[in-house]
Parts: structure tokens; C-alpha cells; sequence
């Protein structure tokens, strides 16, 4: 099977469980952050709720109900976390059409996952929430009532047109991110998810069939399937970093801001194929490809992440053999 395959196929709701379950879930409980440098174009009071944001959730044990909306589609799921001896658990359930269940369990709470949602990126960036605050706004403004819960709206506005915008409401005594948007170039609502009902403590485990169980992996050098070339991009949006230290011969390349993540695949091919492009987009999530000539060689290039199609389009553009 093709990366295209592959990547297209993690865009169906029945594969792209566990990676619901990794952002959603590191998303609520954020890796911890050293002390914060003070930062011209950061108010005190968004790093402030930053740092709280990773202090106090990531020892949180909670379950609840969760909806998650991209364009027209709904699902629901019933979501718990749980922490005990320094050692994270996850459950993620879906409760709308086919029963599914998502599990992760003994990994650290600590723990970075490349990939996931917000502040997932805090040892990439040094600790620091300057490199978040160079590439977007941040406001602080009164929160709506969700879950039955009293919340606080941090809105997340780019300086540029190379990632979305958010907005996020955090929980006023756990910090937890009670609901989630994701607003387009045009303030269309691309993804939205949101507690429904929330519970400071662990659910019980239901019997739903286990549709997956998310990975827990720590990528390394020999983790990196190789294509046989050597190959970089020669051009990133401002603020994004590399996630791990993939070998220049990696099929894979991954990259976050802090907030935005994005990876970029490339396969040799024993053929040239018809150029063209192919989008594939599910809420904020797109998946690009196209085929091209690098230096005479015909390479399938892919770009997936949670960034505009323009951005996707222009990564692929950067592709050089070395």
C-alpha cells in the first residue's frame, strides 16, 4: 500500500480514531513547561493561562461526553483520562454509528507525542511560549458556560496565512479545555470539539469492540522507514519546527509551531505518473499529493497535517533531492 493510501485512509473516521484519541487527549493534558522568559509580544496574563494550562491539567484525571463537528458531520464520544503514579491512561468511545473503542494506557505523563494539539511541542520550543506568541495573537476574554462548567475564551489569531486560527475555552479551575474551534481564513468553523458533560474523575470502561489501540511510540532514527534518497524542504513557514531528528534518507519529515503540526512524505516511484495534484480535506486536517520529476526521478510527495491547502501546496513545492 502507497503513502497516499495510507494517508488518505487515516482521513476516514474508522482509522483516524487513535489519532482523535492522541490530540484530543494531549490536548487536555499538555506536557509541563520550565519557567517562562518574559516575552515583548506575550501579555503576562496568556502566558499566565498558558503555563496553567500545562501545570494543572496534565495531572487531571476526568471523563466525560465529547462531540466533535467537521462541516456537517457530528460524532459523539464518551472520552476519560486518568493518572496514577506519574503513569497516564486514555479511553476514547464512540457512541454515534459503528461502536468503537480507543485505548492508551502506562506512558508517562509527561510524555511528548509529536503530532498532537496545543503545547504538545514545549520541548521542540524550548520550553517557551515566545515562539508561539511570533507566530499568533493571543486575547484573553470572558468564556460561555459549558458542560456546566465555567470557562475563560483564549482566542488564537495568526500573524499570517500559513495556519488557522483557534479559539479555546479552558475550564476557570482546572484550566482543561473544555471546547475547542478551528476557524478558516474566512472565519468558517472548519472543526469544533466540546464537552457536553464533564467529570473531575475517570469513567468505567465500557464493552465496545476496541476498533484500534493507539501506538505509543518514541521516534528515533532506526524508527524512520528510508526511501533511498536524500531529500529536505527548502522552505517553512515561520515558527514551525522539527518534531524529531528524522535522518535525511527518513520517507517522513514532521514538523509543529506549538500548535500546528504537519508532515511531509515522500516515495520514490519506479515510474513517472500523470501529473496533477490530489486534496483530501476532513475539518482542519488535509491531506496533499502530487506526483513530480526531482532531478529525473519520479517522487509521490504527500503533505498531512492540520494547515491550509495553500500551505500544503507551497511545502510541496519545496521538495529538493540533496
Amino acid at each position: 500500500m502507497s503513502i497516499v493510501d495510507k494517508t488518505l485512509g487515516n482521513l476516514r473516521w474508522d482509522v483516524a480514531l487513535p489519532s482523535l484519541l492522541a490530540g484530543f487527549l494531549v490536548l487536555l493534558a499538555p506536557a509541563t513547561l520550565v519557567a517562562q522568559p518574559q516575552c515583548e509580544s506575550l501579555d503576562p496574563a496568556v502566558a499566565q493561562l498558558l503555563q496553567a494550562m500545562s501545570n494543572n491539567a496534565q495531572q487531571a484525571s476526568y471523563s466525560g461526553v465529547v462531540t466533535l463537528q467537521r462541516g456537517s458531520d457530528m460524532q459523539i464520544m464518551e472520552l476519560s483520562h486518568s493518572v496514577s503514579n506519574g503513569q497516564a491512561s486514555e479511553e476514547l468511545v464512540r457512541l454515534t454509528g459503528q461502536d468503537a473503542r480507543v485505548e492508551r494506557s502506562g506512558h508517562p505523563t509527561g510524555c511528548m507525542h509529536p503530532g498532537h494539539q496545543l503545547l504538545r511541542a514545549a520541548n521542540v520550543l524550548n520550553g517557551s511560549f515566545c515562539g508561539l506568541a511570533s507566530v499568533y495573537k493571543f486575547r484573553v476574554q470572558p468564556g460561555d458556560r459549558i458542560a456546566d462548567r465555567e470557562s475563560v475564551r483564549l482566542r488564537v489569531e495568526p500573524r499570517d496565512m500559513y495556519r488557522f486560527g483557534h479559539v479555546l475555552e479552558l475550564d476557570q479551575d482546572t484550566a482543561l479545555i473544555l471546547k475547542s474551534s478551528t476557524f478558516a481564513a474566512d472565519q468558517r468553523v472548519l472543526e469544533q470539539f466540546q464537552f457536553a458533560s464533564l467529570s473531575m474523575r475517570p469513567g468505567e470502561p465500557n464493552d465496545a469492540v476496541i476498533a484500534h489501540e493507539a501506538s505509543h511510540p518514541h521516534p528515533h532514527e532506526s524508527a524512520h522507514l528510508r526511501t533511498g534518497v536524500s531529500w529536505e524542504l527548502a522552505w517553512l513557514p515561520d515558527g514551525f519546527m522539527a518534531t524529531d531528528a528524522a535522518p535525511p534518507e527518513s520517507q517522513r519529515k514532521s514538523y509543529t509551531d506549538g500548535l500546528a503540526s504537519f508532515s511531509v512524505f515522500l516515495e520514490p516511484l519506479s515510474a513517472a505518473i500523470k501529473p496533477g495534484e490530489g486534496v483530501e480535506r476532513q475539518g482542519s486536517t488535509v491531506a496533499y499529493t502530487r506526483g513530480v520529476l526531482l532531478q529525473r526521478r519520479p517522487v509521490l510527495i504527500t503533505v498531512l497535517g492540520e494547515i491550509p491547502t495553500n500551505t500544503a501546496r507551497m511545502l510541496a513545492d519545496s521538495v529538493r533531492l540533496r
